[in-house]
């Protein structure tokens, strides 16, 4: 991979990376907040099949993963929120998708681990539920913890605000969530971002994924960035 790593659209990226049926990958995004939403587009364009996803959520009926499922490409969710989405529930309580459902910070820190090479770690969360069915425990300092295995992805689907050519990549405000540390546990990393500006533009400490965790870089336009739920009361007198 050479140091300008630009390209043209979204499908191209998806050919160039060579995203296959059956693939893993992660999608950056907490709830409709920085989701690499013209990645999720081309992937249902190409129709890509039988995929597990990594992601904090589902997305909502019509929007985000959502249109994923519409057309049951997903064969299994690995997430923690996903109340919004009538269709996964429908999909799940129907034998449809297989879910593994995760506490969001344990989630985060599988991710994590994956991304510095750490196979697992003990953690107290979910200990006594569920969560902890099938998994080794064990007793540290005291306190009853569970063994969380790390996730790694074959790809991973990013969501910036502003790249540099080489992609080096800043995020805005809430947008940043997941997308860092998805970005350290992919085998191909694919961003998409609102501008792409030459190298220099971006001051250092504003770089939250260096350039050597990415393989493409993409730049999009049209973000709808929804706002998952609205709730208003009249202005005061």
């Amino acid at each position: 991979m050479g140091l300008d790593k630009r390209i043209s659209s979204a499908e191209e990226a998806l050919e160039r990376a060579g995203v296959f049926d059956g693939a893993t990958i992660m999608m950056g995004g907490f709830g409709l907040c920085g989701i690499p939403e013209h990645l999720i587009a081309a992937l249902r364009k190409r129709g890509t099949k039988d995929l597990t996803v990594i992601s904090n959520n589902a997305g909502v009926d019509g929007f985000g993963i959502g249109i994923l499922l519409e057309t049951k490409q997903v064969r299994k969710m690995i997430s923690s929120y996903v109340g919004e989405n009538k269709l996964f529930e429908t999909q799940l309580l129907g034998g449809e998708l297989d879910v593994e459902l995760t506490p969001q910070g344990t989630l985060a820190e599988r991710i994590r681990a994956g991304g510095a090479g750490i196979r697992a770690f003990f953690t107290p969360t979910g200990v006594g539920t569920l969560v902890a069915e099938g998994k080794e425990e064990r007793a540290i300092d005291g306190v009853d913890c569970v063994l969380e295995t790390a996730l790694r992805a074959d790809f991973s689907f990013i969501k910036g605000h502003r790249a540099d050519h080489w992609g080096n990549v800043a995020y805005r405000k809430t947008a940043r969530n997941f997308n860092p540390m998805m970005a350290t546990a992919g085998k191909t990393v694919i961003v998409e971002v609102e501008e792409i500006v030459e190298v220099g533009m971006i001051e250092p400490d504003q770089v939250a994924t260096p350039a050597v965790y990415v393989d493409y870089v993409l730049q999009g336009d049209q973000y709808e960035k929804r706002i998952e739920q609205r709730t208003t009361r009249p202005a005061s007198s």
